[in-house]
């Protein structure tokens, strides 16, 4: 029983030994029966008829030229003169018979040419243009009493034998072991990524020189290794990709990459027949879940909270399903809030029952100077020693969530509506877009964090990302995108060279993440966390700043009333419960009658007392006088 396991090992071992020289030897034997094949296809009787013509042709050139040859000699002789007529004959003659020699041994050259010999009967010449002279050099190197001395002829006979090794191991069909869990299309590409189906069709579709290693099963799918010959880089064999899809008979939808192998002459072909995330629930969303699945690892994708975030996908990739997770993640905790900015308001409508939403540019311009405002407070309380501020229910962790980051920069060029006399006219639109690149440079130390989310994910005027957001952006999303500028512009200029192609990704919910430069261009899976399951969670606290508060809490529920009016003021709880339209209102039935006053008053920004004077007035809460002072309205009388 032992010597049949160790003769079944030994079997095992030299047929793994085989199998792996075989794809080495597969291009010489490529080229060896691609030649034979060549030759024996010219052979033809025509061609061998015209060859034995052009024999005869040159023998009797050969002929006629070796007796005007010796003619040219005799004449010579007979004579010293050399304008003699018999001279001047002969040399002519001679001339005329070299002339027709040459013109023959050319036309027997291609001849030759046109029927070749057999590929073995060369092997056979040169073999012997080697073996006779090692042979000879083996008997006289021998000397009388010593044994013959055989180096020379074992050197020939060596080449003889690699070559005829060589021919067999190329020819050898490597027994590739396909595991049993492997599907019908996977075992058909396999076949096609052996070596001798490869090197045997890899001519016509113009990747000659290149030779796979048999494929393997991953978790992701097949892997093959590439060796490449001198006329090949990892580049040039990428650029060849539809080629190797045409030969390996692919699905068009079907993701393949190829990447750069081990050394310069190698390159990496992979198919993704499969993903690590399959089996795995990415549905709905629980404190602590993971943001995705690496599709090639199967293992967990955590984005940490405190992290500034770019989110890109084109329309339908998932973006907005696959952020939703990041979002509860960020509005759970007691000592975490979340803030939406959103023009096209179909998100911030699922967040208002545990977050703070802005959706008109009103309501976009107040929440980021509240958001300002709050950072530059809490970065002068960052004691000395330390980076961040310290997050507590009183100061929580702010996460900023904007989308779409498009309209809000659009929103932000808006032309503004000059005052004048009757009407205070708009705020400048422009510091919305100020106030966000400010939260982007200084409020990660103030705990306030952005995540911006975008569509069209470019820079120039129509694009999506600010150049100086983008800049302090750590952690890069991106789920399908439209073409390999965008892939550039979010992961940056190295992104084609390192294989970041978001724009190759399917959709939708896949994605790729970039945080760190040993981060790896893995495909992961999403979280998908629907509208009905963000409505489904529980309330929480919403953030809200006031700028009078002492030391006490910044967190209170607000529910704006539509038609502010006197009594609002009169209520025994309107210092907890007010809003700026009830806080403006208050300062003018306390005698503030300008612009000015009621900015002084309340501590409101310019703008955001502009907007609520012009809201009050269209209501009869307050009126202005001829002279432009404010007075309480007719209701308040």
């Amino acid at each position: 029983m032992d010597w049949k396991q160790a003769w079944s090992t030994t079997t095992t071992t030299t047929n793994g030994a085989l199998d792996a020289l075989a794809p080495t030897c597969a291009p010489f034997t490529a080229r060896w029966d691609r030649e034979a094949e060549r030759r024996a296809q010219l052979r033809t009787p025509e061609n061998l008829k015209a060859l034995m013509a052009a024999q005869r042709e040159h023998n009797s050139a050969r002929s006629t030229a070796a007796m005007a040859r010796n003619q040219r000699s005799a004449a010579r002789k007979a004579s010293n003169n050399p304008l003699s007529a018999n001279r001047r004959a002969a040399r002519t003659a001679d001339k005329a018979a070299r002339q027709h020699h040459s013109q023959a041994r050319s036309v027997l050259k291609a001849a030759r040419k046109n029927y070749p010999a057999t590929l073995a009967a060369r092997a056979v010449h040169a073999h012997a243009a080697h073996t006779v002279p090692g042979a000879l050099a083996s008997w006289l190197m021998s000397e009388a009493g010593h044994t013959l001395t055989l180096w020379p002829a074992s050197v020939s006979a060596g080449l003889i034998g690699l070559n005829v090794a060589g021919l067999w191991l190329g020819r050898r069909q490597p027994s590739v072991r396909l595991d049993d869990g492997m599907s019908a299309e996977e075992r058909r590409l396999a076949s096609r990524l052996d070596p001798s189906f490869w090197v045997q069709n890899a001519d016509a579709r113009g990747l000659s020189g290149t030779v796979p290693t048999p494929a393997k099963l991953t978790p992701a799918g097949l892997v093959s290794h590439v060796r490449l010959d001198g006329r090949w880089t990892p580049k040039t064999f990428r650029a060849k990709a539809d080629e190797i899809r045409a030969l390996l008979g692919a699905r068009t939808d079907l993701r393949m990459e190829i990447t750069s192998g081990s050394h310069g002459d190698r390159a990496t072909i992979t198919l993704r027949t499969r993903s690590g995330a399959d089996g795995i629930d990415l549905n709905g969303w629980e404190p602590g879940a993971p943001w995705g699945i690496d599709t090639i690892t199967g293992e967990p994708v955590m984005v940490p909270l405190g992290r500034r975030m770019l989110v890109a996908g084109t329309s339908g990739s998932g973006k907005s399903w696959s952020t939703r997770a990041l979002l509860a993640e960020g509005s759970q905790a007691e000592d975490h809030r979340l803030v939406v900015i959103d023009p096209k308001r179909v998100e911030a409508m699922n967040w208002q029952h545990r977050a703070r939403t802005a959706i008109t540019p009103d309501e976009v311009l107040d929440v980021t100077d509240d958001l300002v405002a709050e950072m530059h407070e809490r970065l002068a309380l960052i004691p000395r020693g330390q980076d961040v501020i310290a997050i507590s229910p009183e100061r929580p962790r702010l996460t900023v969530f904007v989308d779409e980051g498009a309209e809000v920069i659009s929103m932000a060029a808006t032309p503004r509506a000059r005052p004048t006399k009757e009407d205070p006219g708009d705020p400048d639109w422009g510091r919305i877009m100020e106030n966000l690149r400010t939260l982007a440079r200084m409020a990660r130390a103030a705990e306030i964090i952005l995540i911006w989310a975008t569509q069209k994910p470019t820079m120039d005027r129509n694009g999506g990302i600010d150049p100086q957001i983008s800049a302090q952006i750590t952690y890069r999303a991106a789920l399908a995108l439209s073409t390999s500028g965008e892939s550039r512009v979010v992961f940056g200029e190295d992104a084609t060279e390192k294989g970041w192609h978001a724009h190759e990704l399917p959709m939708p919910g896949v994605a790729m993440l970039r945080f760190g430069p040993k981060a790896k261009p893995h495909p992961i899976s999403t979280r998908a966390f629907s509208p009905a399951d963000v409505i489904a969670l529980p309330d929480r606290p919403t953030w809200h700043r006031s700028s009078s508060r002492p030391s006490g809490t910044t967190l209170r529920l607000v529910k704006e009333s539509a038609a502010p009016t006197a009594a609002t003021v009169s209520a025994p709880a309107a210092a907890v419960a007010e809003t700026n339209r009830d806080r403006v209102l208050r300062a003018v039935h306390d005698g503030a009658r300008t612009l000015r006053d009621v900015t002084d008053r309340t501590g409101i920004n310019k703008g955001t007392v502009s907007r609520e004077i012009k809201a009050l007035t269209s209501t009869g809460a307050i009126r202005k006088t001829d002279d432009g002072m404010l007075q309480p309205g007719h209701e308040a009388a």
